[in-house]
């Protein structure tokens, strides 16, 4: 886990669309929680190399399974509430910094496996609507999903025209 001096830790999310430009949208093992892919970036692992194994550990597909059309240039943040901090814990981390990757699913869907991992992160999915997300998501992430959403939506765009 690498947090910066701020205790914002390094993070990448994950925005898979279909041909038809709607998302992944991935259920919290043993919770009523719905969200994006993402999980945290290694030591010396580029944002690119992160969401590739995150899509692998998460959704288990590999990078020829999709298309990376695009990944915001810039670190998205949010700070997470009081009652989500883990009290005691060194680096002491107060929220997520974050770059949000656009990937195109070029595989069946029937690939998509949420088993793979030793603690799997998702235990149902569905394809949702690109703007669904960010009102659906947990309170605290409304405003990050919005934000890159809105930063990946012209390539959305040109991949859709």
């Amino acid at each position: 886990m690498i947090v910066d001096r701020q205790g914002f830790r390094l993070n990448v999310g994950i925005v898979l669309m279909n041909e038809q430009g709607r998302v992944f949208w991935g259920k919290r093992i043993g919770h009523d929680a719905w969200q994006f892919p993402q999980g945290g970036i290694d030591a010396k692992e580029t944002a690119t190399e992160a969401v590739m194994r995150e899509l692998h550990e998460e959704i288990g597909l590999s990078p020829e399974d999709v298309d990376l059309l695009g990944i915001t240039p810039y670190w998205l943040r949010y700070r997470l509430p009081k009652q989500y901090i883990r009290s005691g814990g060194k680096p002491k981390v107060i929220g997520q910094k974050q770059k949000w990757a656009l990937l195109k699913l070029n595989c069946p869907e029937q690939k998509i496996r949420l088993d793979l991992s030793s603690s799997p992160e998702f235990d149902s999915w569905r394809w949702v609507d690109y703007w669904y997300p960010p009102k659906h998501v947990i309170f605290f992430k409304r405003k990050i999903y919005q934000q890159a959403l809105q930063a990946l939506e012209p390539v959305l765009k040109r991949e859709l025209a």
